[in-house]
């Protein structure tokens, strides 16, 4: 099956570059481009791709309301921002918006490729590492975005397990990996953090390991 994907950058030599590498690789086609956040999103509502490769800093509209507004209204586009620093607050604002992960804009060809697969299969593009220093850096201020009261019941409603599992995918481990650490089958992981993700109403495991965060469960190490 071939993955379609927008991008979505104010350079046109990004975009181009960007359209070269992809549509070289057999399982992935540039269904357009947008030169802005509200030129992205009215494509995706036009082209409906499977990701948007997403600029964060663009006029008229910046990536992260074009983010905002694909994730609230089209439910099936997954976004993977671009930035130029992996410490960027905004990327972190990004993910808070409901982008499935980021990647450098100097990342190599088979980097965005994979970046690419691994969004438009469901999964996180946050390694361990990334998810420390990035997400750890801002929502541990002591300013920083917390729970609101819906939240804050929805987490009430899971079980031990659950809430077990949610740290562990916030402390950036893989589905096989949490079985491994909890001495489960794979199967039964992959089932708790379905259930996870719809009580919480939460898209990916990129948007749980933020909530998680927010809500405390795992602190700055």
């Amino acid at each position: 099956m071939t993955i379609r994907v927008l991008i979505a950058d104010d350079q046109m030599m990004v975009r181009e570059g960007f359209s070269v590498l992809l549509n070289a690789m057999p399982d992935i086609e540039v269904a357009g481009e947008a030169v802005n956040g509200r030129e992205a999103v009215e494509k995706v509502r036009e082209l409906a791709p499977d990701v948007v490769l997403m600029d964060i800093r663009m006029p008229e509209m910046n990536g992260i309301e074009a983010t905002r507004e694909i994730v609230a209204a089209d439910g099936t586009a997954k976004v993977l921002v671009l930035t130029t620093f992996d410490l960027d607050e905004y990327v972190y604002e990004a993910l808070r918006a409901g982008a499935s992960g980021f990647l450098l804009k100097d990342a190599s060809a088979r980097q965005l490729a994979d970046g690419v697969r691994v969004v438009a299969a469901g999964e996180a593009l946050l390694a361990p590492s990334v998810t420390k220093r990035l997400i750890t850096e801002f929502s541990q201020l002591s300013d920083g975005p917390r729970l609101s009261p819906t939240a804050q019941a929805a987490y009430g409603d899971l079980t031990e397990r659950e809430t077990e599992v949610l740290v562990l995918i916030a402390q950036g481990l893989s589905n096989a990996e949490i079985a491994g650490r909890l001495v489960v089958a794979e199967s039964t992981i992959k089932t708790h953090v379905s259930r996870i993700l719809v009580k919480l109403g939460l898209r990916d495991r990129t948007q749980a390991a933020v909530f998680a965060y927010e809500a405390r469960l795992v602190t700055p190490g």
